[in-house]
């Protein structure tokens, strides 16, 4: 990543594994910490060497997402973790529940955050950043059907606004996480540790990749490029930017 880590960095979904995960690999790179969090528990973390890692915990709620609009002024990197899985559910409220956390509430938060940093003073500070974890349930078979079509849905409205957001004229750089399943309170039987992947996600991510992949499955590594640049080329060739 091409930026000074004394950045502030706001995670949604902090109270969960890949959250907290990582949290702690920002701390390391002196970056200052802001917990997004629907829980009401304080979140104490601690480093390598068992202190606790400073932190500001902010609750939130899917549907309030213009109250965070005072934060993400001073927000640099902004990371969008939060989701749920209902697995074998199918109920209209089950459904209902999926989109909204999975994909409408990331999608209200990109494009609020976008306005925000549109209206920054031009300070020097560097580009901003919204780290979106889709999850490989956008391209693969994830045995959890609303899980999987709600996460469609987010990467799909992810590659349809990154033409505005993230174009050379955008306000915002976007990067898509693509992971695996890893081992969390969503999918206990996970095969990756969430520090793992934490881990190399940041690594990809100093690397210079706007697609970061983080799986055991080859096929990822094929699939996910390739249907990007579809989606790309389609929504480019058939869509205008609004005024």
């Amino acid at each position: 990543m091409s930026r000074s880590y004394a950045c502030t960095v706001a995670v949604t979904g902090a109270s969960g594994s890949l959250g907290q995960a990582l949290l702690r690999r920002w701390s390391r790179q002196g970056a200052q910490l802001v917990a997004l969090t629907s829980s009401t528990r304080p979140l104490d973390l601690l480093d390598d060497a068992g202190d606790t890692i400073s932190l500001e915990q902010v609750s939130w709620q899917i549907g309030e997402e213009h109250a965070l609009r005072p934060l993400l002024g001073r927000v640099d990197v902004l990371v969008l973790n939060h989701g749920v899985n209902q697995q074998q559910a199918r109920s209209r409220e089950t459904t209902d529940l999926a989109l909204e956390v999975n994909a409408l509430s990331s999608w209200r938060l990109l494009e609020l955050f976008a306005e925000v940093v549109q209206q920054r003073p031009g300070d020097g500070r560097p580009r901003a950043e919204v780290w979106i974890n889709t999850s490989e349930a956008e391209i693969q078979p994830a045995f959890s059907p609303l899980y999987e079509l709600s996460k469609r849905l987010l990467g799909t409205l992810v590659s349809l606004r990154a033409l505005d957001l993230a174009g050379a004229e955008g306000p915002l750089r976007i990067r898509r996480l693509v992971l695996g399943p890893f081992r969390s309170a969503l999918n206990p039987i996970g095969v990756m540790g969430a520090d793992f992947v934490a881990g190399q996600v940041l690594a990809q991510a100093r690397l210079g990749f706007n697609l970061i992949i983080v799986t055991p499955n080859p096929l990822t590594y094929v699939l996910m490029p390739l249907t990007s640049l579809g989606r790309w080329a389609y929504f480019k060739l058939l869509t205008r930017p609004g005024s």
